[in-house]
């Protein structure tokens, strides 16, 4: 059964939904996007994916097509119309159509804005049970990783890399120290029991379950340091995990062939997790 889409004020069958060859997206990936996850029929902290949309399309000097409280009905009608349950919302605005190829931002041209559903398992998901396998790679992304563009190659050649070792991902790495994972925030527990995860900076996506997971940890009194670490500290940690919209929190159980902890996910990774997913299903909407 095809999906309905939302394509520039309207709601089309997939196979009708079509984007200009002009688009900026599609020349010069000058476009940002979100992804919001759906649990229950409702969508999970989704104020603050629209807060980071805005900013990333300042950053950008793109106009935003329709308000924010017209994007945020569309995702609602298109969980309705597609009878999605659970899963993720992708939205995309570009630059949109300027009717040939220059490099300038063009003028007078109205933003492209493309959503669509896709249906998963993201509460009982199996990674969730087992844990994920990562390999360290360097970190060859542009320097502006807190805009959320569709500029995604970079993670997708090291998605791959990681496909090709048999693993499950990849945690980059940048003047010797972790940045994050190749589509999610990256963390390491302490002997000690301290949840430690980088800073914010230009240098990570500030991402928006990792927003709700440092201030849940606060409140349950997990110690949290925000600081740089290294890949050798990472493989020597107690716990590792990542965090993402559509992942919530996955245990790391391997980075770089060593074992973390004993192979299985960790008591804080399971304890953020838990209450990460029945924040969400009290708060979705």
């Amino acid at each position: 059964m095809e999906r309905t889409v939302y394509l520039n004020g309207e709601y089309l069958k997939e196979s009708e939904a079509t984007v200009s060859i002009f688009d900026r997206g599609f020349l010069f990936a000058d476009a940002v996007y979100e992804v919001t996850a759906v649990v229950n029929g409702k969508l999970v902290d989704n104020d603050g994916h629209m807060a980071r949309l805005q900013r990333s399309c300042n950053e950008l000097q793109i106009a935003l097509p329709v308000s924010l409280d017209e994007i945020t009905l569309a995702q609602r009608a298109l969980v309705e119309k597609n009878s999605m349950e659970e899963g993720a919302i992708y939205l995309q605005i570009s630059r949109g159509n300027a009717g040939d190829r220059d490099f300038g931002y063009p003028e007078n041209v109205k933003p492209t804005l493309v959503l669509f559903t896709q249906a998963r398992k993201v509460i009982d998901s199996p990674k969730a049970l087992t844990g994920m396998k990562v390999i360290t790679l360097d970190d060859i992304r542009w320097k502006r990783r807190d805009i959320k563009t569709v500029g995604l190659l970079a993670p997708c050649m090291a998605k791959q890399a990681a496909h090709d070792k048999n693993v499950d991902d990849a945690w980059l790495v940048e003047d010797g120290y972790i940045t994050e994972g190749s589509s999610n925030n990256a963390y390491i527990v302490t002997q000690d029991d301290v949840v430690v995860t980088r800073p914010l900076s230009n240098d990570i996506l500030h991402g928006i379950t990792r927003k709700a997971l440092l201030e849940l940890a606060e409140k349950e009194d997990i110690k949290i340091e925000e600081r740089l670490f290294t890949p050798e500290e990472a493989r020597q940690a107690k716990e590792a995990f990542i965090s993402s919209a559509t992942t919530f929190v996955f245990a790391v159980v391997e980075i770089d062939g060593v074992m973390i902890g004993d192979g299985k996910p960790g008591k804080i990774s399971n304890k953020l997790r838990e209450i990460y997913i029945d924040l969400a299903k009290k708060t979705a909407e």
